[in-house]
């Protein structure tokens, strides 16, 4: 009988509303405000399909691939969250840490 190889799944968690991050060019910060899958570029997340909108103020959006940011973290390291308690991003923080790369957890300019 033949076999069919499994196809190696992407882990990946959509970065919570509310996360304070930086464009990985340019510098630009900015929080999310949500994901679109009208996309705009090759860019895509890893589930193939959506880009995260990017409020970076004065109510300009800009649609970014999560490869394109690093997360903001307060000193602790813990990510910075727009009206969040300190538990709830520990808990995101240790979430996001699973599947991201440290390099992309960096203290604002």
């Amino acid at each position: 009988m033949p076999t069919t190889p499994i196809k190696e799944v992407k882990t990946w968690m959509r970065i919570p509303d509310g996360t304070k991050v930086r464009l990985c060019e340019g510098g630009q910060e900015g929080v999310i405000d949500g994901l679109t899958e009208l996309v705009v570029g090759s860019g895509r997340n890893p589930d193939g399909r959506t880009q995260y909108r990017l409020n970076v103020g004065d109510h300009a959006r800009m649609l970014v691939a999560q490869e394109a940011l690093f997360l903001l973290t307060d000193a602790d390291g813990i990510v910075l969250m727009h009206k969040q308690n300190i538990e709830y991003r520990r808990i995101v923080t240790e979430q996001l840490r699973a599947v991201l790369s440290a390099d992309r957890f960096v203290r604002p300019a």
